[in-house]
């Protein structure tokens, strides 16, 4: 039940109800540093100094109160006033948290008196206009979300989730983390906040938004207090199979029961502060005893808590009592038990705030020295260290504020670290930001181990900043390989991201490269289109030269069309040669000698000029081949269209009074068939004068190919050279349709509907099936139309007359067709 507070009466005092090793440890090595530095003659010689100790109990009041009493010099605070002058004071070393440091350097910096801090690491800290007289010898909380944002970058986690408690220190740790994170393209999952005013730090809400999460990393910018609650949850939910990023404030706290937490702390990696040596601390340490005039009674509840008994007092205690309860003796020595307030194997804090006094004592020196740099006088000439008072030391060697002449020699000091390195403060009063990387591994003895396993140093040289041994490191799982965190697996090659709507940008889905793009990396934002001569490969993860595509003479197409071109062309010309010697025969007479040897030249030639579409496509051939095909196409049709006129007038001219006779004359067939064929000369004429053929590489009909063709200049020119020959064969079929049932020595008509019917077919069934053929199948289709046609016009109009005059050489005689032809005269009358 909380405790109810009136504003007419002061608040209860706060309680302090822990006793922390480290915390003890801290205080006694302040006192080491000060009786190392008194003995020592090189460092402020017949001046010793002194020092004041307040326990806070890490509440922001007390600290307050504490530092009012250390400005006053009584417990009341009295503003602006110092009631003990005899003492003089120089700094205030400390707090530890950020939260008091931030209340007590607003009060301490009105005077410009020097704060110096060994784990106050808030950003908030390194503004100089409010906190002008603040130094920390640990590193501002800027660099440690740095390196741990470079650290999550570096095992390829992109999905994490952030804990802060609600103080300065883990809200800015959030803030700043998150910021980097989101800048270097990774995405937070979740932040939360560890609310210390209630006493589960609100852990069954975090552990629930922790377990719905996928994020695997989480990073805790708390204290080790704070965190075990959540750990607590954690172990009554069975929740594991988290990896947690530890920030300074705990990375290597000895708090937790490893034996306890072992499911959830093995893998925690973390930085740390840089571990520091120093001789002789750990005597010192043990020979601290209840019986000190000095702090006795914080020397007591360190024997009580090391030891397990009680300083009983006798007066209040009953007899009773003491059978419950084991007396301290005084007699127990520290040496024979090992914890965490005499273990100095891993002084990090410890030795922070070592090197604060140090950090002091230096600049003592320097003043005391009275080193003549410009804005150190006062009055011009040195003052005396003994009778320094901060905030009456300033001098205007400035118009516009004053300065504190210690507080200018803490901005140049210098110390000598044990492990070499030197300390000094920046612009804003920050060390050089150097964080050890650790990673909590199980002891022999199921305890917690905290391996170093690599570093993160902004002062080395570029390329060394942050290094780690991945070997070194043991992880909290099965397999112990490095955990995946990511929000969305990796995209392969061949695939980019697409974000999905209303989620982070390291939430996305994997899609495929559109056609002709290809990703040659793991998580490509977008495609590249491949060059026009290249494609991708199956995989779409890199381009390929594209096969050139051609119907060449080494194609088995393109070799069988050769042959067939060939073999097909002699047939015409056996044709006319067996017409040439049976010309004078009746049936050789009565198709007209002259127009069917034409006819089968002409025939003959529509075989071979399939040839010119063969091959690779060069510009003469490009020109020639289709104007080749359209005049020998129309020769053979003209040549048709005139036997078909030829046959209509002659049966016309018998009629009775008739004067069609003069247009039965062979002239008149030859200037039909030149007429025809003149026409389209100057069709072919004038297409290749304005937009002739040429050759090109087309990548568009077949994306994966590039084909070799002849580009023919003008569609619509080439359509009506094809569509002048359907006019003609198609007047022809008309023509000879009327006329098949002329008598027998007239039939050609009926071989002529035939053949046209069939030249019809197969150039009107090539429109569809060119339209949908690509590339060198476009060529093919072509071909095969005019082998196709021209064996139709040789099958129709040749094939049976040849079998008459071959193997029915009785049907071959004057008297037969006059026969035939009177019969069917008469008949038809």
């Amino acid at each position: 039940m909380k405790q109810q507070v009136f504003f007419n009466e002061r608040p209860p005092m706060t309680s302090c109800n822990n006793f922390y090793y480290e915390s003890y440890q801290h205080l006694q090595t302040v006192i080491f540093a000060i009786q190392e530095i008194n003995s020592n003659p090189n460092i402020l010689t017949n001046i010793s100094l002194g020092f004041q100790a307040y326990d806070a109990c890490n509440n922001l009041q007390q600290s307050m109160q504490g530092t009012f009493q250390v400005l006053t010099g009584r417990s009341t605070a009295i503003p602006n006033y110092r009631c003990t002058g005899n003492v003089p004071l120089s700094a205030v070393i400390g707090p530890s948290a950020s939260t008091q440091s931030v209340i007590m350097a607003h009060i301490l910096g009105l005077h410009r008196f020097p704060q110096i801090s060994h784990f106050s690491t808030s950003p908030l800290l390194s503004d100089n206009n409010k906190f002008p007289s603040f130094f920390r010898t640990v590193p501002s909380d800027t660099f440690q979300s740095e390196g741990i944002v470079q650290m999550v970058l570096d095992f390829g986690w992109k999905w994490v989730g952030i804990l802060g408690v609600n103080n300065d220190y883990g809200q800015q740790g959030i803030q700043w983390v998150k910021q980097e994170i989101v800048k270097a393209g990774a995405c937070v999952a979740f932040t939360e906040n560890i609310i210390t005013s209630q006493p589960d730090r609100n852990a069954p809400r975090i552990v629930q938004v922790m377990k719905e999460s996928t994020a695997m990393v989480v990073i805790i910018f708390a204290s080790d207090l704070n965190v075990i609650p959540i750990l607590d949850e954690m172990l009554l939910r069975r929740i594991s199979k988290k990896i947690f990023v530890a920030s300074e404030a705990w990375s290597t706290s000895t708090l937790f029961n490893m034996e306890k937490y072992s499911g959830f702390l093995i893998g925690t990696l973390g930085l740390a502060i840089p571990l520091g040596t120093i001789p002789g601390l750990k005597g010192f340490l043990n020979k601290v005893h209840p019986s000190m005039t000095s702090g006795g009674s914080w020397a007591k509840l360190l024997w009580e808590k090391s030891f397990k008994c009680k300083y009983l007092d006798v007066k209040n205690v009953t007899m009773s009592t003491y059978t419950d309860i084991k007396p301290c003796t005084g007699e127990e020595t520290l040496e024979s038990i090992q914890n965490n307030y005499n273990d100095v194997s891993h002084l990090r804090g410890t030795y922070n705030i070592y090197i604060a006094v140090y950090v002091l004592s230096r600049a003592l020196e320097d003043l005391k020295s009275c080193k003549k740099e410009k804005g150190l006088f006062v009055l011009g000439k040195c003052a005396d260290i003994l009778t320094f008072k901060p905030w009456q030391a300033f001098s205007k060697c400035s118009l516009e504020k004053p300065v504190n002449k210690l507080l200018n020699y803490l901005k140049k000091v210098k110390v000598k670290l044990s492990d070499s390195r030197e300390l000094y403060f920046d612009r804003n009063r920050n060390p050089p930001a150097v964080y050890d990387i650790i990673n909590w591994q199980l002891g022999l003895n199921g305890t917690v181990r905290h391996v170093n396993v690599g570093s993160y140093d902004t002062s080395a040289l570029l390329g060394q900043v942050f290094t780690i041994n991945t070997s070194a490191i043991v992880w909290g799982t099965e397999d112990q390989q490095i955990p995946v965190s990511v929000c969305s697996q990796s995209c392969l090659p061949g695939f980019r991201k697409a974000p999905k709507r209303g989620e982070p940008v390291c939430c996305f889905q994997c899609v495929p490269c559109p056609q002709g793009e290809i990703s040659n990396q793991t998580d490509s934002i977008s495609c590249t289109k491949c060059p026009w001569d290249q494609w991708p490969n199956p995989q779409k993860s890199q381009c390929l030269p594209k096969p050139l595509e051609y119907l060449s003479f080494g194609d088995p197409m393109g070799f069988a069309i050769m042959t067939g071109s060939i073999t097909s062309s002699l047939v015409p010309a056996c044709i006319l040669r067996l017409f040439i010697k049976h010309k004078s025969t009746p049936i050789v007479k009565a198709n007209n000698y002259t127009l069917s040897c034409i006819l089968l030249v002409s025939l003959s030639l529509c075989f071979l000029c399939a040839m010119a579409f063969v091959g690779y496509p060069q510009p003469v051939m490009c020109l020639l081949r289709q104007i080749m095909f359209g005049m020998v196409f129309a020769l053979c049709i003209s040549c048709i269209l005139s036997k078909t006129i030829m046959v209509v007038c002659a049966f016309m001219a018998t009629k009775p009074g008739s004067n069609l006779i003069k247009w039965t004359m062979p002239w008149v067939s030859y200037i039909i068939v030149s007429i025809c064929s003149l026409v389209q000369f100057l069709l072919c004429i004038t297409w290749l004068s304005f937009v002739p053929p040429f050759p090109e590489l087309n990548t568009e009909s077949q994306p994966r190919i590039i084909t070799a063709e002849c580009n023919e200049g003008s569609p619509i020119a080439f359509w009506c050279m094809l569509g002048y020959l359907g006019l003609l064969a198609t007047i022809s079929f008309i023509a000879a349709f009327l006329a098949r049932r002329l008598p027998d020595s007239f039939n050609e008509a009926k071989f002529i509907t035939f053949s046209m019917l069939a030249f019809l077919s197969v150039w009107v069934s090539y429109i569809p099936a060119s339209l949908s053929a690509r590339g060198k199948y476009t060529v093919a289709m072509e071909i095969f139309a005019i082998l196709s046609s021209s064996w139709s016009l040789v099958i129709c109009m040749f094939v049976p007359k040849c079998f008459i005059i071959m193997f029915r050489p009785d049907r071959n005689s004057r008297d037969n067709l006059i026969r035939k032809s009177r019969d069917k005269f008469i008949v038809t009358k």
